[in-house]
C-alpha cells in the first residue's frame, strides 16, 4: 500500500482543509462577529475597552 505523507488513513488531508477554507466562518469567527454585534455571552471574544466604558460611566455621573 503506498502512503502519502498528506493522507492519514484514506482521507485526504488537503482536501479537507481546502474544503474548510471554502466553507465560511469558523465558530470562533462567528462568536467574535457576534461579540462585536451585541451577542448575547460573548464577552470573552468583544474588544472593548472595559476601563474606558467604566470611565465614561463615572464622568457621567
Amino acid at each position: 500500500m503506498n502512503h502519502n505523507k498528506e493522507e492519514f488513513g484514506r482521507t485526504d488531508v488537503e482536501e479537507v482543509k481546502r474544503k474548510n477554507a471554502e466553507s465560511g466562518l469558523s465558530y470562533k469567527e462567528i462568536l467574535e462577529v457576534l461579540a462585536q454585534t451585541g451577542g448575547h455571552g460573548t464577552a470573552t471574544y468583544s474588544n472593548t475597552d472595559v476601563e474606558q466604558v467604566k470611565r465614561s460611566i463615572h464622568s457621567n455621573e
